[in-house]
């Protein structure tokens, strides 16, 4: 015989009066105990009678605070004829020898409880705070348990379980491929998808999964719902990090219950943000029991399906490196695509385009010159460029948005602080100026465009920066990163040049840090220098068959002989860089065609014998 399961509402409804019933009689006792204490409060007596306790020498202890209308006496009985005065203080004397009684608050009442010998104890605290506590205190605390456990209860009932899926119906979904700038590559390969996916291939034929890569706002998710708008299906989004607590089994559940709103609302797509949030490998310091039990539900709900199941399962994450491997294996996610920050400056040019279309600009506003500054940036981070810009519009009181202001927008979220307006010291000012001067001469003498070179301080501690443009190409050369390590030394270069080797300051500090990152990969990783060889230092040292001196040594002498060529090309160009900084000086940031104009250098010279190999 078939067991007749509960109506899942009507399971909820008789848990949640169950709970009602429970409360509701725990406040009861709780209030019921709490009157019975207000009852056994001591006796009241006339202070007639307080008196004859007194002339009859009765009264143990009096005890009393100073602003209040009653005091406590405690009368004496056989046991406490022979106690001592402490002894009296800590006896617990029988509820029918505890009264209260008016306090008479006169000058003669001390006076009077001493020369009858009765222990007179003052309290000084509030007594209006005391009364409150004693009062209502025991209401109070059991309340608060209440409260927790309410909070326990609705955390491990399943009916509280809403909030960490949120369905949209294929209808509502306003992203479309048009939406997601850039990703060209990755869109023709989803649109593939898409049409098989309305051609009704179910989710086991075509892919059990489909793994985002990429960081943050790189729009993944905004991929996820342009597939399912595309394809006329229902979005389920999860965001992977609700899915486990500290209940045991409630995140494995939460993976279940997911699963079935999928099915129930199939054909559609399921999504998992941030899955390594819950996919992380087992076994590792991430890995604990509840964690575990998550993704094992994970992989046998992706396991599970039916041919006749039309749900198609996509996951984001930053962080694929930490995946389980069971999850990214050949059958549960399958297919993985890659959505990095647009590399092109002329799609990041899109973006600012797009983000600035409703608003009104100043005629100077120059997107190209925009998009070639912000070098990494994601979708997102130019959305919040956008954002900022507006912000600081506001604040000018300005009518439009005006290119500086975007300047100065992207120089917060590049710098993480704000522009700094406060007077500058001269000397400075001086060798900021220099500094970034060297880098700018260097990068244009070696084959690279800058997008525009700036010395106004931020609040963060920057004085100035360069910012070059990205080339269209996916690989470097060796005499491409040779440059790079130029470029980042060029500012102390100048300094050095310009000020003397003993008055260099510690401003190349982050540039060197960048050199030390590229002498490294050029060295230890990409094979490009002919002494050391065609080796992975990284292996050598995973092998344990790698001496530290080794590297080091040769990453120093390196850095030698890059330094020198550095020295070379800003001697070489020495009236350049003044002219360049001393421009700087006066209007503080200029463009790249700024520069060129300046320097009449409308192509870039190459002929400097300072770019002869090393």
């Amino acid at each position: 015989m078939k067991k007749r399961q509960l109506n899942p509402k009507k399971l909820k409804l008789i848990k949640g009066i169950v709970a009602g019933i429970a409360g509701v009689a725990l406040v009861g006792t709780t209030i019921l105990s709490t009157m019975s204490t207000y009852e056994n409060l001591p006796k009241r007596i006339t202070y007639h009678e307080y008196q004859e306790y007194l002339a009859n020498e009765q009264i143990d202890i009096v005890e009393y605070f100073p602003n209040e209308e009653f005091m406590t006496i405690y009368l004496g009985d056989e046991k406490t004829a022979n106690m001592t005065d402490a002894q009296k203080e800590k006896y617990d004397y029988p509820y029918n020898l505890i009264f209260r009684v008016q306090f008479p608050n006169n000058e003669d009442f001390r006076k009077e409880m001493l020369e009858q010998g009765v222990i007179l104890v003052e309290n000084s605290h509030s007594g209006a705070v005391v009364d409150f506590i004693d009062t209502y205190g025991g209401i109070i605390i059991y309340i608060g348990l209440i409260a927790v456990m309410i909070t326990v209860m609705k955390k491990n009932n399943p009916a509280s379980e809403t909030g960490f899926a949120k369905a949209i119906a294929a209808k509502d979904i306003d992203v479309t491929f048009d939406d997601v700038i850039g990703h060209e590559e990755v869109k023709e390969d989803l649109k593939l998808i898409v049409r098989l996916m309305k051609d009704g291939m179910n989710a086991r034929e075509l892919s059990h999964g489909i793994l985002f890569e990429g960081g943050a706002g790189t729009g993944k998710t905004m991929l996820a719902k342009a597939v399912a708008h595309e394809a006329g299906l229902n979005f389920i989004s999860v965001d992977s990090s609700n899915l486990v607590e500290m209940y045991v089994g409630l995140g494995a559940r939460r993976v279940r219950q997911a699963f079935k709103q999928a099915k129930t609302l199939a054909p559609c797509v399921l999504f998992f943000d941030e899955i390594d949030a819950v996919g992380a490998k087992r076994g590792n310091q991430r890995s604990h029991r509840e964690n575990d039990q998550t993704i094992n539900a994970l992989l046998t709900e992706m396991d599970g399906f039916q041919t006749t199941d039309s749900v198609f399962v996509i996951a984001a994450t930053n962080r694929a490196d930490d995946l389980d491997e069971a999850l990214v294996r050949a059958g549960r996610f399958d297919r993985k695509v890659k959505v990095e920050a647009p590399k092109k400056w002329s799609t990041r040019q899109q973006l600012f385009n797009h983000y600035l279309k409703d608003l009104k600009l100043a005629d100077d506003v120059d997107t190209e010159i925009l998009a070639k500054q912000v070098v990494g940036f994601s979708g997102s981070d130019i959305a919040a460029v956008v954002r900022e810009a507006k912000m600081i519009s506001f604040r000018e009181e300005n009518v439009e948005i005006t290119q500086d202001n975007l300047e100065e927008a992207i120089d917060k979220i590049v710098f993480k602080g704000n522009r700094s307006y406060g007077e500058q010291q001269e000397e400075d000012t001086k060798i900021v100026a220099y500094h970034e001067a060297g880098h700018a001469i260097a990068t244009l003498f070696t084959e690279n465009e800058i997008s525009r070179v700036s010395i106004r301080g931020m609040t963060s501690g920057v004085g100035g920066a360069v910012f070059g443009v990205d080339k269209d190409k996916m690989f470097e050369s060796k005499s491409e990163l040779e440059n790079q390590i130029v470029i980042a030394y060029a500012g102390r270069a100048a300094e050095e040049i310009f000020f003397g080797s003993k008055n260099i300051t510690q401003g190349a500090g982050n540039d060197i840090t960048k050199a030390t990152a590229f002498l490294y990969e050029y060295v230890a990783k990409n094979g490009f220098d002919d002494r050391f060889g065609l080796v992975d230092y990284d292996t050598l040292v995973k092998n344990g068959i790698a001496e530290d001196k080794t590297i080091l040594k040769r990453i120093s002498d390196l850095s030698n002989e890059l330094y020198a060529k550095t020295l070379l090309i800003i001697k070489e160009h020495q009236n350049e860089a003044k002219i360049l900084a001393e421009k700087l000086i006066e209007v503080k940031t200029m463009d790249g065609t700024e520069v060129k104009e300046l320097l009449n250098k409308q192509t870039v010279n190459l002929s400097s014998s300072a770019l002869s190999e090393i």
